[in-house]
């Protein structure tokens, strides 16, 4: 498997484990999450940039991965998932630059399958 089959099949597997410990805690954060990337006042494809900036910013690489995918099913380009990432760099500093070489890497991944 890939980088991105590898992350997807991880994910989806332990998703299912944690939904399954009936915690209504949990449940409501898995909820409010989908539910706040839903189109609003802002569309789905600048909440997606929105999310991958702060993951970036916040050193996650699971958000991400996940952001990036997201992106790439909602149709956005290489330059402007670049941009956005430029900006969470410049705004994280350069502590976020190796999430960045991983971000690119896993870009890279979804836009050659």
């Amino acid at each position: 498997m890939g980088l991105v089959q590898d992350f997807n099949a991880y994910r989806s597997k332990m998703n299912e484990k944690i939904l399954s410990s009936d915690s209504l805690i949990i449940k409501r954060i898995f909820n409010l999450d989908t539910n706040a990337y839903s189109e609003g006042h802002l569309d789905v494809r600048s909440k997606e940039l929105i999310g991958l900036t702060c993951s970036l910013v916040l050193r996650c690489d699971d958000c991400v991965r996940h952001h990036l995918g997201k992106c790439k099913e909602v149709g956005l380009t290489t330059d402007q998932v670049h941009e956005a990432m430029g900006v969470a760099t410049l705004v994280g500093g350069t502590i976020v630059i190796p999430h960045l070489r991983r971000a690119y890497e896993y870009w890279e991944e979804l836009t050659h399958v």
